[in-house]
């Protein structure tokens, strides 16, 4: 999607579903990142993200113990690939 269009906001590019708060407390990058974050990380950090979010997504004991932290790992995990992949076509 061009970020011209009226999707997104012109602060960075972002859109505006994104740029809620969304938090998600990393133990690999030992802090809380911002959803809207993602767009800045370097990608080393971009791919600790993904493994962490994508073994709480794929615990089938995560969705029941913390429903919270499952969801909020589906959204960081699915931008967090979006972005991955803009970048490698860039």
């Amino acid at each position: 999607m061009n970020p011209n269009s009226g999707a997104y906001t012109t602060q960075q590019g972002v859109p505006p579903q994104e740029s809620q708060d969304r938090w998600f407390r990393s133990d690999l990058l030992r802090r809380e990142v911002n959803l809207s974050e993602l767009y800045e990380l370097p990608q080393g950090e971009l791919d600790l993200l993904m493994a962490e979010t994508a073994t709480i997504r794929s615990d089938p004991e995560s969705s029941r113990n913390n429903r919270g932290k499952f969801v909020v790992a589906g959204y960081f995990l699915e931008l967090a690939r979006i972005i991955t992949d803009r970048q490698t076509t860039e």
